[in-house]
């Protein structure tokens, strides 16, 4: 390639160059909408043909995607979708977006990251930059993607360029989206970062370029980790606080973060969910394998978080051992089944699972409430979310407040209720009918 980095930037000038995205999820389609808004042609690619035809159509299914500005970019003429790889030939940069979850054991799957390097692999261009922004461990990029795009017969680092620019979406953050977080970019050499650079320059505020892909993976799997580790550490010291009795570590926590260097805060709860903090941990425990090394303290962290939501069963179950009706038959609402507060993301939610495990244990009567999320699949059974009113309230045995959206009334949820299992401090600021909340980590 002769100056390339001349040729991309003169293309970035003249808003000819062409962006393609593969996977419009979570993190593909804000991006999409992103680079269509600052004029360039951008196309989006999905297997999800719901999703592309969402896109066409300029209807937006993304809570952080703005409704106005992805129909405006689809009128433009700036954004489309396709749901295969025909036209991806014709683009300049591709970026890389699709799922990374884990197998049933815990171990990595990438298969949707092989699978699509393959069939960008089959239309690769000479010149085309191509960015993995899936979270995943350290060598992915290098290891699994750049030889699959060399089946094309076409040599990275001489005929395409390849970086890992891993993806900081926050779901719900009103303050921080795509556009005004910085990002990390780390190519396999130097012409490959700074094409990176250059490209992811223009949908982000700054760019972090860093020496390698590898330094860059690594990165984004110590963010989400450093985040288990500390969320581990404050749902451990939640049950230690339950079992002494007389100490509230929401009280606690409040308390060390008025330290002004040295501390940041971090809360318990009924456990953690989304795409990142929940996985990171067993990919990066995976990779240490090879290497004969255990990742014990990142392990443990990610075990106290997984058994949070039987963490939460238990009190549910305790209560009710108070209350004059069977488990089997006690009438449990639960309020919030999105994995965080204020989104529509259910992907690993820790309130599903504690639904899951009453279910196990024989109770009949289960409802959710959520205003962001009209129906779940729990245990196969399909739950719609039910209307919240002072009636369905009253006439539940328990309520658990697994996810505190902001939308709830938490005056009206616990003067209509008899009992309330809070396990998010979501009723902190409720004066009235404190004798009938229980809160995780209060002491009591």
């Amino acid at each position: 390639m002769k100056d390339p980095v001349g040729q991309f930037r003169s293309k970035i000038e003249g808003k000819s160059l062409k962006v393609a995205v593969v996977g419009l999820g979570y993190v593909g389609l804000p991006l999409a909408v992103e680079y269509a808004s600052r004029g360039f042609t951008t196309l989006g690619i999905d297997l999800d043909k719901r999703k592309t035809e969402s896109v066409v159509l300029g209807k937006n299914y993304i809570d952080d995607v703005d409704d106005g500005e992805l129909a405006a970019d689809v009128r433009s003429g700036k954004l489309t979708a396709e749901s295969n790889y025909d036209s991806i030939g014709s683009c300049d940069a591709v970026f890389i977006c699709v799922p990374t979850p884990f197998t049933p054991n815990k171990e990595p799957d990438i298969s949707f990251i092989l699978s699509s390097a393959k069939e960008i692999s089959k239309r690769l261009q000479r010149g085309q930059l191509i960015v993995l922004r899936s979270t995943t461990f350290p060598n992915t990029t290098e290891g699994y993607v750049l030889p699959i795009l060399e089946e094309s017969g076409l040599k990275a680092g001489k005929d395409f360029s390849v970086a890992f620019s891993p993806e900081r979406i926050d779901p719900g953050n009103k303050k921080f989206k795509t556009k005004n977080i910085p990002t990390v970019v780390g190519g396999i050499d130097e012409t490959s970062a700074e094409l990176a650079a250059l490209v992811v320059g223009q949908s982000v505020s700054e760019v972090v370029k860093v020496s390698s892909p590898r330094v860059a993976e690594m990165e984004k799997l110590l963010e989400n980790i450093f985040r288990s580790v500390n969320i581990a550490l404050v749902n451990e010291l939640a049950q230690l606080c339950d079992r002494m009795g007389g100490i509230n570590i929401w009280e606690v926590v409040d308390a060390a973060a008025t330290k002004p260097f040295g501390f940041m805060p971090f809360y318990p709860g009924p456990g953690i969910g989304g795409h990142c903090i929940l996985i990171d941990p067993y990919y990066l425990e995976w990779l240490a394998k090879a290497y004969d090394f255990q990742t014990n303290f990142i392990s443990l962290a990610a075990e106290v978080n997984e058994s949070m939501p039987f963490y939460v069963r238990n009190m549910i179950q305790r209560e009710l051992s108070f209350k004059p009706i069977s488990f089997k038959k006690a009438r449990i609402l639960i309020l919030g089944v999105a994995f965080k507060k204020d989104v529509d993301d259910t992907r690993h939610s820790p309130a599903l699972k504690v639904m899951e495990l009453l279910l196990q244990d024989g109770a009949e009567n289960i409802s959710y409430n959520d205003p962001h999320v009209p129906t779940a699949v729990v245990g196969g059974r399909t739950f719609d979310s039910v209307k919240l009113s002072p009636r369905v309230l009253k006439s539940a045995d328990c309520v658990v407040i697994t996810t505190d959206h902001s939308s709830y009334d938490y005056e009206s949820i616990v003067r209509n209720s008899r009992c309330v299992i809070d396990a998010r401090n979501a009723t902190r600021n409720v004066k009235d009918g404190r004798e009938k909340i229980v809160l995780l980590g209060d002491g009591k």
